[in-house]
């Protein structure tokens, strides 16, 4: 780990386009060989509940691995939080995405020829913009209430999509999620499987008032079929 890293959840160390050439993350694994899984943070940073999700898909049989994208930064509450979100460039994050990507698929652990991605507010809007810059290398895109910009370019995404959101959601309103739902079928053929839940913001998070309990883990069972039914070896 890098010693000026500073999170000590940090466990894996893997090449970036960025100007360090380096980029850290979080990497758990399965009792043995499985499909690899990127796991896309909140805007709270790599922290306790991140690596959580990481554990609890390698307990399902995946390779999963979560990229700092905050350089070992985590976020106390919601200004802080978005402060960090808005520093973050967002190219540089993308390429730190991309070499984690290319992390799993150089795995001898990973059996899948290309990654799931599952993403968390700010995660869920990164797994989009990954799986329409990375093409085939992305098997399978999971964004929970999280979405890009409505001007993303959706003409080189090939995954199919699930999402997971929320009725009671005010960030990311219903008629935003429809629209691009709309959008991404015009641009590659194929509609994606949202899903609406009785929930608000960040419903699957356990730390945090919004968690709701049944909704969250009605949506972790859909995903980890929806991954196990599209990463292949």
């Amino acid at each position: 780990m890098d010693e000026h890293s500073g999170n000590p959840r940090q466990n894996v160390t893997f090449p970036s386009a960025t100007a360090g050439g380096r980029a850290h993350g979080y990497l758990a694994r399965p009792a043995g060989p499985g499909p690899g899984v990127l796991v896309i943070q909140e805007w709270w940073g790599l922290d306790d509940h991140v690596a959580s999700i990481v554990d609890r898909f390698a307990g399902e049989g995946f390779v999963a691995l979560a990229p700092d994208l905050y350089g070992g930064r985590v976020a106390h509450d919601a200004e802080e939080a978005a402060g960090l979100l808005r520093e973050l460039p967002v190219e540089q994050a993308v390429r730190d995405l991309a070499g984690a990507v290319d992390h799993l698929l150089a795995d001898d652990d990973v059996t899948s020829t290309a990654v799931g991605a599952v993403g968390f507010c700010m995660g869920g809007a990164f797994v989009l913009r990954l799986a329409a810059q990375q093409g085939m290398r992305v098997g399978a895109a999971v964004p929970w209430y999280g979405l890009p910009d409505p001007g993303t370019d959706w003409t080189g995404l090939t995954a199919p999509v699930l999402g997971h959101f929320g009725a009671e959601d005010t960030s990311v309103p219903l008629t935003a999620v429809r629209e691009t739902e709309t959008r991404i079928e015009e641009a590659t053929g194929v509609r994606p499987e949202f899903h609406v839940y009785p929930a608000p913001h960040a419903f699957y998070n356990d730390e945090r008032p919004n968690y709701r309990r049944d909704s969250a883990e009605l949506a972790w069972q859909r995903t980890v079929t929806f991954l196990r039914a599209h990463l292949t070896p």
